[in-house]
């Protein structure tokens, strides 16, 4: 029998509150299946479970805040049997009573009758932001009609909600305590990983050259962005060298097998989260476009997987969309490395002799001094160069 227990999903979680049970006991389960819905700072996340096996027992039910590793649930793997429950003792036998005189029947009044249940296989499909907000509002989900794409959102509750004052509507988040969080992860990480930390200045001339030609004939949902090529650059490079990509945990360095990079994405209304798009290396331009557009969308609204926060193996902050030129930022624990994007502007630069006119960028380089140095981290920052420098080969 094997535990499901309250993951860690990252550095500055301690506990998690359990929102909702997506399965009941006797329901089969595999790897990557959602399986629940924990809050934590930064919203509400869909817990994904790892092992096959059937659902044995619920330990926690909806509504209890636990310490993370807390055991969630039992999970019978494949091959067992469930447990035999012994038989109840029978009663001792005990003296015949003698008959009694049965009372006068009593009228009762009948039970309130249950709430509808959702007709069989039309189980409403709804984001555990939405099913949170409903219950903020007060909205009956049954009365909430859904979205193009069938499932209920946090804009389609809102839309129904009954009018209320604005001191009635609860807010969505505890923006205070998600500050404190961020801080104690930061304050570990400024204590703990003694950080370096280097810049480099990139010629973005072919990049945009590229970029243009690429995006003249699409729509504007389908055309690439500057961010994707820094972030795809990023992933080569972590693949490259691998001594920036991966985590440091019990004293000991461990390379990712793969390079999963976070994206830094601000929330609505103040904080921050940096989920991973998984095997970013591995994807092509357009399969990274769609998913950044989606993570960003759905970080945004509060919704995330529970893979997408515990994995990350290095993370790119971009705040070029913010007017900001060079970005140095904090390692991430347990990770080792940060790299960060200012925006592009123009800058007088050196072109076969002559000065001319170009698209620069500046990048920087937080990296782990127990793991890495500034040498190494000089031919990273060149290979992200190297890299924007041939898009076409990205």
């Amino acid at each position: 029998m094997a535990e499901f227990l309250m993951p860690s999903l990252g550095a500055d979680m301690d506990a998690g509150t359990l929102v909702e049970w997506l399965v009941k006991p006797g329901d089969a389960v595999k790897r990557g299946d959602i399986v629940a819905v924990v809050e934590t700072q930064k919203g509400a996340i869909e817990i994904e479970i790892f092992d096959a096996g059937v659902v044995e027992q619920l330990l926690v039910q909806p509504g209890a805040t636990v310490p993370v590793g807390t055991p969630l649930a039992l999970l019978r793997g494949e091959g067992e049997t469930a447990p035999v429950q012994p038989p109840e003792p029978a009663p001792e036998p005990g003296p015949v009573a003698e008959p009694a005189i049965a009372p006068a029947p009593v009228a009762v009044a009948p039970a309130p009758p249950p709430p509808p249940a959702e007709p069989a296989g039309e189980r409403l499909r709804v984001s555990p932001a939405a099913r949170r907000r409903a219950g903020e509002l007060g909205v009956d989900l049954s009365a909430v009609e859904a979205g193009p794409d069938g499932i209920i959102e946090v804009a389609d509750v809102e839309a129904t909600r009954p009018q209320a004052s604005p001191q009635a509507v609860k807010p969505r988040f505890d923006f205070a305590e998600m500050r404190a969080a961020i801080a104690a992860a930061m304050s570990r990480s400024k204590r703990e990983i003694p950080h370096y930390y280097l810049s480099d200045t990139i010629d973005m001339a072919a990049a945009e050259g590229w970029l243009a030609g690429v995006n003249a004939d699409r729509p504007p949902d389908r055309r690439l962005l500057t961010g994707v090529l820094f972030v795809k650059a990023v992933a080569r490079a972590a693949r490259a060298y691998p001594e920036f990509n991966g985590l440091f945990v019990d004293g000991v360095f461990r390379p990712a097998p793969a390079v999963h990079v976070g994206l830094a994405i601000a929330l609505r209304g103040g904080g921050l989260a940096a989920p991973a798009i998984h095997d970013t290396a591995d994807l092509d331009l357009d399969a990274l476009m769609a998913r950044t557009r989606d993570l960003v969308a759905r970080v945004r609204d509060g919704r995330f997987r529970s893979s997408e926060i515990a994995d990350p193996t290095i993370t790119v902050s971009s705040m070029g969309d913010r007017g900001v030129e060079v970005l140095f930022g904090v390692i991430y624990p347990p990770q080792v490395a940060i790299v960060g994007f200012g925006k592009v502007v123009r800058r007088p630069w050196i072109v076969d002799g002559a000065i001319v006119p170009r698209p620069v960028v500046t990048v920087t380089l937080a990296a782990d001094h127990r793991v890495s140095d500034g040498h190494r981290g000089g031919l990273f920052l060149t290979e992200i160069g190297r890299l924007l420098q041939t898009p076409e080969a990205l």
